[in-house]
């Protein structure tokens, strides 16, 4: 799917236009221009890029063949910039996150952003654009700024959708700390260190774009570029807290499944120490030690078992008692 938009200082905005009429507002060089590519063919592509727009064919290879971590190229005329996108803001039951990248080609009166999926971010912002034409208005650097803002704020959501399923996690750990939660801390473990890792390089991006002297942008896009720099500092310590957090949720697991395992073998413990003294009278009386003569006849009376009998039930029970005065218990 192809899809563009253009609006023109004191005119109506503009959809859908052939690609007759991008190389006409090219040439012009009037108003901005925005061409979203989602989930097209290369033959159909490559063209576009290299006849229409003239990009370079690295800059067109880059974002129809490879994979990039985000960054920011130069090309004179217009900035090539990689982005990573989420695909699911919020983690499914598998903890499983989605993210693809966005190829962003910016020129002073163009902006052309190629998806291989759609990303929730930049349909966003095409919505908003159409609710207020005052965003292309603004010019290119502010729409890319838009753009980029967009996706870290995804980041942002994805990253609070973690810290509830975290607070979760920490209460059913508490109430039944089953091996599928410590399942589930792995995974959330694997799922930050790859937010990490698109995090990471992208600061490095905004930075460029906040400092930068590019004569695509008017110099007052960096203020923007530097709010947006702000943001994914934020989003960085807000990473780092989480990291810290499903830390100590594993720590957790592990303490609270160590004290159980206590608990069972201190229950297991007193259990056979009660039978104790039980098996030994058990036992001797059970012995074919006395042979059976008159001598040994009150054995076998009904007062010695009584008496037997009311030492099995007081023993465990002076036992018990004594371990609660100690505290073992």
């Amino acid at each position: 799917m192809i899809r563009s938009m253009h609006l023109m200082e004191g005119a109506e905005l503009r959809t859908e236009l052939s690609r007759d009429e991008f190389r006409e507002v090219i040439a012009n060089g009037q108003g901005l221009l925005w061409v979203d590519i989602q989930k097209e063919r290369r033959e159909s592509v490559e063209p576009l890029l290299r006849e229409v727009f003239g990009f370079h064919p690295l800059a067109i290879d880059d974002a129809l063949d490879e994979t990039h971590v985000p960054k920011v190229d130069d090309w004179g005329s217009y900035l090539y910039v990689v982005l990573h996108g989420v695909l699911n803001s919020t983690l499914d039951r598998e903890d499983r996150l989605e993210t693809d990248e966005i190829d962003i080609f910016a020129g002073s009166r163009y902006i052309v952003t190629f998806q291989d999926h759609p990303i929730p971010a930049v349909d966003r912002v095409w919505e908003v654009v159409q609710r207020d034409q005052r965003v292309l208005a603004q010019g290119a650097g502010h729409l890319l700024y838009r753009i980029i803002d967009e996706t870290e704020s995804d980041y942002l959501t994805l990253l609070d959708s973690i810290d509830e399923k975290l607070s979760r996690i920490e209460d059913e750990i508490f109430a039944n700390p089953e091996p599928a939660l410590l399942s589930e801390v792995f995974s959330l473990k694997r799922v930050l260190l790859r937010i990490r890792r698109g995090i990471a390089p992208q600061r490095e991006v905004i930075n460029k774009l906040a400092r930068g002297d590019f004569q695509q942008f008017s110099p007052e896009d960096r203020m923007y570029f530097r709010d947006v720099y702000d943001h994914l500092v934020r989003l960085n310590d807000i990473l780092e807290s989480l990291r810290d957090l499903v830390g100590s949720a594993l720590e957790i697991y592990l303490s609270v499944v160590s004290n159980r395992l206590n608990d069972v073998l201190k229950t297991l413990t007193i259990i056979t120490t009660l039978f104790m003294p039980l098996t030994f009278i058990a036992g001797f009386f059970g012995m074919n030690f006395f042979q059976a003569t008159d001598l040994f006849a009150s054995w076998t009376g009904r007062l010695s078992f009584v008496t037997v009998i009311g030492l099995m039930v007081a023993t465990p029970i002076l036992m018990y008692t004594w371990m609660r005065r100690r505290a073992w218990v």
